[in-house]
């Protein structure tokens, strides 16, 4: 901690501890005195009682062939990381395909390159209950500011008329404006459904028939002004034959040179970590970029948000990803929310939006906390939220243990490039009467992109961030901070040594560490005239509970245990247990770590073992691999061990 009474001690050591610097302070002063003030803080920072009340940071040193730009990170059941970085915000990896995931191992301290099936750069994952990673959407094409577009672009609406069979329109594809003859290319294939036949429910009779539609992104076959369009005109489509150049045509509003957004693929896949590599599923029906997905209380997966395969905002169509037959299907009801949002399952089997998101969306749409009845799709606001329009780029984390079912939401900014941000914390518990936040302890200042973890001992590593946008004017946030659940208290703690902010993110480990990943400045100095360079240094926090004597054992128990069922696991050290918990591992990215629960298990001590018993509520403890910890009297974890619950 930095205060004006340690920069006097710090000073009086120094002086006294050197005296070098006095005989020669005249000449080179302050240079003498910033060398040996990194040196006292490096010697203070690693003093066993400083490690034991603060904890330490480490810097992990990686060859420099697998370096990447991490922007997503999940731990697998095992024991490994995942850091996917696909393009890596990239333009020219991007172009030239080249997608970046890493394996690494953080007991053997090695990184394995994974093949990387296509651009999985603001994808969103989550764990499935048969321990892979479903992993879906990403990246179809990058933005363009107006000023880079040369060619007039937009959506062009796929229409067939056909009612036997549907067409595909493959990419390079050229339209035909019938009234502006203006002749654009679409960017990708496209499937466009048959038609379908309306008939009268009563009567049987037939009324009409319905086009299928597809979407395709489509740009002017030549550069400049002059092939924008302004208004709504009929396409002809070159290549069809037969009746289908009647049936298939494309219809198009505005397509101009006006900027594009980033724009979204449907792709879906399943990491199998024993096997170490990707599998294909069905895709999504919506393409997405910066979805979230979030894991229900029958195992199925429900994905929300994202910019779509035009770059726009997909129109709150929300769909459900089944584990078992590998297919998508839309939920009933229309809700929309910014990109990335912070979508929760309950203990009752509901939503909880805390208003956290990571971005794209109209400032005025989907912004309020609440929580989601996903069956019937009626909505519950939630009152007393501080800061409710800097919610942008803040993080929401469950408190610990998950039983108690409270919330947190940490920091946050203005919408888009704001430089306003909040050093608010707010607290709201889900299980009142009429839940409302309330403030909790404020941060120093205000954060974008806080990383969070939560820790085996029931409190909340709050970490890095930055005061204005992608760290902009050099605002990186040194701090990191630990939260108690259970007091409410919150304290300063070892400071990171890297700069943390857009595209970072962080990772409980196995051990009771975690890994921290990523950051994308927009610039490399305080001026804002250097672009920022992204850091691929990883960073490891090992909390203070580590450096007050041993872990206390646990040896190897049951692999799975049934929601209601008990396992016993043999330990050296039962007297001194206290608690028990299940952590499920984190699937990390943009401020946005959904997986994260901490559940308490009844525990039972015997001489030479312990027995945990897993709750029967299946919306609490979802199906999948968890890391199950047990902390002593001191407070210091156990390393884990993998259970799972089927």
């Amino acid at each position: 901690m930095k205060d004006r009474a340690g920069h006097r001690r710090r000073a009086r050591r120094i002086a006294i501890g050197t005296a070098v610097v006095l005989a020669l302070a005249g000449m080179n002063g302050p240079w003498l005195w910033r060398v040996g003030s990194e040196k006292y803080h490096d010697y203070k920072i690693n003093k066993p009682e400083y490690k034991a009340a603060n904890g330490h940071w480490d810097v992990l040193d990686f060859p420099e062939e697998y370096r990447q730009n991490t922007i997503h990170a999940a731990l697998l059941h095992t024991g490994k990381v995942l850091l996917v970085a696909g393009s890596g915000n990239n333009q020219k990896n991007f172009d030239a395909k080249k997608f970046d995931t890493r394996l690494w191992d953080p007991v053997k301290n090695t990184i394995k390159k994974i093949p990387t099936p296509t651009d999985l750069f603001c994808t969103g994952h989550t764990q499935l209950g048969n321990g892979n990673l479903l992993i879906a959407g990403g990246t179809q094409r990058y933005e363009k500011l107006k000023g880079d577009i040369t060619k007039a672009g937009g959506l062009m609406i796929v229409h067939n008329e056909d009612p036997d069979e549907p067409k595909t329109i493959p990419a390079g594809t050229k339209f035909t404006g019938k009234k502006n003859g203006k002749t654009f290319v679409s960017q990708d294939s496209v499937l466009v459904e048959k038609a379908k036949k309306i008939f009268d429910k009563q009567t049987g009779r037939f009324l009409r028939t319905e086009p299928g539609l597809g979407r395709v992104y489509v740009e002017a076959a030549r550069s400049g002004a002059k092939y924008e369009t302004g208004t709504q005109d009929n396409y002809r489509i070159q290549g069809l034959k037969g009746s289908d150049t009647r049936n298939v045509y494309g219809m198009a509003q505005k397509l101009a040179l006006d900027k594009k957004d980033f724009q979204g693929i449907k792709d879906t896949f399943e990491f199998d970590p024993v096997a170490e590599r990707y599998i294909k599923v069905d895709p999504m029906n919506e393409a997405r970029w910066y979805p979230t997905l979030t894991t229900l209380t029958d195992g199925k997966i429900l994905s929300t948000s994202g910019l779509d395969e035009i770059g726009q905002l997909v129109p709150g169509k929300n769909e459900v990803y089944d584990p078992k037959t590998k297919k998508w299907t839309y939920t009933k009801g229309i809700r929309q929310f910014p990109t990335y949002p912070a979508i929760f399952q309950l203990a009752d089997g509901k939503l909880f939006y805390s208003g956290s998101n990571a971005g794209y969306g109209p400032d005025d749409v989907g912004r309020k906390p609440g929580i989601w009845d996903l069956q019937t799709n009626k909505w519950q606001g939630i009152p007393g939220l501080s800061d409710q329009k800097l919610l942008e780029t803040s993080g929401t984390v469950e408190l610990p243990p998950a039983q108690d079912q409270k919330y947190m939401v940490v920091g946050g900014g203005g919408v888009g490039e704001s430089k306003e941000s909040s050093e608010k914390t707010r607290i709201v518990d889900l299980k009142a009467d009429k839940p409302r936040f309330v403030d909790g302890p404020s941060l120093e200042k205000g954060t974008r992109y806080p990383q969070i973890s939560t820790l085996p001992d029931d409190t909340v590593l709050i970490s890095g961030g930055s005061e204005d946008y992608r760290g902009r004017s050099d605002s990186n946030i040194h701090q990191a901070r630990i939260y108690d659940a259970k007091t409410g208290e919150m304290r300063r703690v070892a400071d990171p040594e890297v700069g943390r902010n857009y595209h970072s993110g962080s990772v409980l480990l196995p051990d009771g560490r975690v890994m921290f990943f990523g950051s994308d400045s927009l610039y490399g100095d305080k001026a804002n005239t250097k672009p920022g360079v992204f850091e691929q240094r990883i960073e490891i926090y090992t909390p203070p509970y580590l450096y007050r004597g041993s872990q206390p054992s646990l040896g190897a128990g049951p692999k799975t245990i049934a929601r209601g069922g008990s396992g016993t696991f043999p330990t050296k050290h039962a007297s001194s247990i206290k608690t028990a918990r299940l952590i499920k591992p984190s699937a990390s990215t943009h401020v946005t770590d959904i997986d994260q629960t901490s559940i308490a298990l009844d525990l039972k001590k015997e001489k030479g073992s312990v027995t945990v018993t897993v709750p029967k509520n299946r919306s609490l403890v979802e199906s999948g691999w968890y890391m199950l910890f047990v902390t002593d009297d001191q407070g210091t974890p156990s390393k884990a061990r993998w259970v799972r619950v089927p």
